[in-house]
């Protein structure tokens, strides 16, 4: 058999957050973060589950690196908690929390993982967030403050920062609540601060946190040494065209340049594209010319999270030149009911950002599945599900590698079963099983597999 190869040198790495994996909320003078807040708000998180102890990793990491290895890990995404190093949100920083993570770095590099961190994944300071947060423009100096303190810090053993994760789902999801196109119909998304801003205030807010990953790009680059690298961590949302030819093909990438409008496409090209601001009308952000060279500071990689097709896109005579098919009611989705299945987007998603915004390095910073996963009677977990995904989603993509697409790495979500948000414990996403009542780590079948495909660096 002819193996589908990755180009030499690529990155196989698992990725994690602070809030759903560390657990230790109120320890060592770590603030409190909104997601505690919410978290210990009655109702909003199914049976009531927190991340206050979570999988325990602020005192096990480096069991949980010792894990990483043998599953063949080559890089690991993580993210630090902003309130672990400032607990205010600004002022004094905690020493305390900065050697959290400088050990963990050192125990990365030392068993020669690759850090790769963010700096914000969701879970902004309370202290800031009764400030206004990022209704806020001063959330976003502050978050450029804490981004180029920590690159000062970390700088000498980190290359790669990833500025904040997922834009759309922080902001949208926090601030007004959006709703995903599924089999069927539509859910709606709802997550920390649980807000639900009037339009022109939402978009304001979108505003500030795309400002805010400019500040901290040029913070990055002031304060880290020579040579760090800084990127976003964006949930693309892509059209995967329904047919591939010519004309279906340039549909779907008009629309995912569109779709991303509020997001990746100001960041890459500094501009807000005409038909968003024509939509929101007297709702547009308010903003200046200043603000969008910030936003469009020039950027070493672009990290997209992949998990499925946003929607499948055919060529249209209507003004702008491409249509939404609606998911049938019967298209196959994994065990979260968002998670419609479509593996070619792992080549259209990059191949997109190539061509519309020519990224010189791409990383898909998520890809992975919930799965209802059980301890076999010999121990095992048979995540055959999960196998049947992963193999799916790299055959694709290879191909946009094989294509000549600059994807230098990627991260399967997640190193091991966590606290998924809302949906608390019961969305087991990991390659490594936690039984949460005692911690006790399990790889399963799915970490064989990884660890295989990492090896060999191809598709197995």
């Amino acid at each position: 058999m002819s193996e589908l190869k990755f180009p030499e040198g690529f990155y196989w790495g698992t990725a994690t957050s602070a809030y759903q994996i560390e657990g230790a909320w109120n320890e060592d003078g770590k603030g409190q973060s909104i997601w505690d807040t919410y978290a210990h708000t009655p109702g909003k998180m199914k049976n009531g589950e927190t991340g206050d102890v979570a999988n325990d990793s602020y005192h096990r990491y480096r069991e949980d690196i010792g894990v990483m290895r043998s599953i063949g890990a080559n890089a690991y995404r993580f993210s630090i908690a902003w309130p672990r190093i400032f607990p205010q949100g600004t002022g004094a920083p905690n020493p305390k929390g900065l050697d959290y993570y400088s050990r963990l770095v050192d125990e990365l590099v030392g068993a020669g993982i690759a850090p790769f961190p963010t700096l914000y994944h969701w879970d902004l300071p309370q202290a800031l967030q009764d400030k206004g947060g990022w209704q806020s423009r001063d959330t976003a100096k502050a978050f450029g403050d804490y981004a180029g303190y920590v690159a000062e810090k970390l700088g000498d053993r980190v290359r790669h920062f990833f500025t904040i994760n997922e834009f759309r789902s922080f902001v949208d999801g926090g601030h007004h609540g959006f709703d995903v196109a599924v089999p069927g119909g539509t859910m709606t998304v709802s997550i920390a601060p649980g807000l639900k801003l009037p339009p022109q205030e939402h978009n304001q807010v979108r505003h500030h946190a795309v400002l805010g990953h400019g500040l901290a790009v040029q913070a990055i680059r002031a304060r880290g040494p020579k040579g760090t690298k800084v990127g976003p961590a964006e949930v693309i949302e892509v059209g995967v065209p329904m047919i591939e030819s010519r004309e279906h093909i340039k549909a779907a990438e008009a629309a995912t340049r569109e779709r991303n409008a509020p997001f990746l496409t100001v960041m890459l090209e500094g501009r807000y594209t005409d038909a968003y601001l024509k939509n929101a009308g007297k709702d547009a952000p308010r903003f200046t010319d200043d603000d969008l060279t910030i936003i469009s500071s020039p950027l070493d990689f672009v990290g997209i999270n992949v998990y499925r097709p946003t929607a499948y896109v055919m060529a249209a005579d209507n003004g702008r030149g491409w249509r939404e098919i609606p998911f049938a009611k019967g298209h196959p989705k994994m065990s979260a009911s968002w998670h419609t299945v479509g593996p070619e987007a792992l080549y259209w998603a990059p191949r997109f950002v190539q061509s519309l915004w020519k990224a010189k390095e791409i990383f898909i910073t998520e890809n992975g599945c919930a799965t209802q996963d059980v301890v076999a009677d010999d121990g095992m977990v048979y995540d055959t599900d999960r196998i049947m995904f992963l193999r799916s989603c790299l055959t694709e993509l290879q191909r946009a590698t094989a294509d000549g697409v600059p994807v230098k790495g990627y991260f399967q979500w997640s190193t091991m079963d966590n606290l998924e948000w809302t949906a608390g414990f019961s969305n087991r996403y990991g390659l490594v099983y936690v039984d949460f009542a005692t911690q006790k780590r399990t790889p399963k079948l799915s970490a064989t597999f990884f660890r295989e495909a990492a090896t060999r660096n191809a598709v197995v």
